[in-house]
């Protein structure tokens, strides 16, 4: 059965993203650093290299048909569109090649985009937006990207199946904290697996 999962980094003090989002830092102040161990496995996955963090990114990337995220992690406008230029962080073929949701409170027309991306903007409820979702999947996983308001909805819903938490090794002290408003949901879950490698460690949690 087609599963809902998160892929994400978190800090140890519980951070997704730094404050701050911007054009010139769309992580955030501070939050390049936290995913130095992705731009290194992407690097190492690059030259034919293996490890346990590329593992994770290829694991990250297995089976997914979809992808809802929030209106923040599209971009970093804000309110009413004042039109339709911005088109995403990723450029002209973003890397997704298939259908995202963008979760938001102001709709635009759909962005088809190359590489078979088609971004959805809809202010439908979170519920219609995962069918949606696990239909364009196909029978395949949707990933929920973030930000953390957007994990936080679906969390709180009991929607999410599986998280993955890739936690790096600093205090980010500010910005946007992943389990924060989801009061007594993360007892549901249960810790599968925890490894380590030198950049991060990778815990999986799985509904009971």
């Amino acid at each position: 059965m087609p599963k809902l999962r998160v892929h994400v980094t978190i800090t140890l003090d519980g951070y997704i993203a730094g404050p701050g989002q911007r054009l010139e830092d769309p992580l955030g102040e501070g939050g390049t650093r936290m995913h130095e161990w992705v731009f290194a496995a992407w690097e190492d996955r690059r030259s034919g290299k293996g490890g346990l963090d590329v593992e994770v990114l290829d694991r990250a990337d297995a089976n997914i048909g979809a992808t809802i995220m929030g209106r923040n992690m599209f971009g970093p406008v804000r309110g009413e569109w004042p039109d339709e230029s911005w088109r995403g962080w990723w450029g002209e073929e973003p890397p997704y090649h298939h259908d995202v949701f963008v979760l938001t409170h102001h709709t635009r027309p759909d962005l088809p985009m190359a590489g078979g991306t088609t971004f959805h903007f809809t202010d439908e409820p979170i519920e219609r937006v995962l069918e949606r979702a696990f239909a364009a999947a196909d029978g395949r996983d949707v990933r929920l990207g973030g930000g953390a308001a957007a994990i936080q909805q679906y969390l709180s819903a009991g929607l999410v199946d599986e998280l993955e938490l890739s936690i790096a090794p600093l205090l980010l002290g500010g910005g946007e904290r992943l389990l924060d408003n989801v009061g007594t949901t993360m007892a549901g879950y249960r810790v599968t697996e925890m490894v380590s490698s030198a950049a991060a460690t990778h815990a999986r949690l799985v509904r009971k």
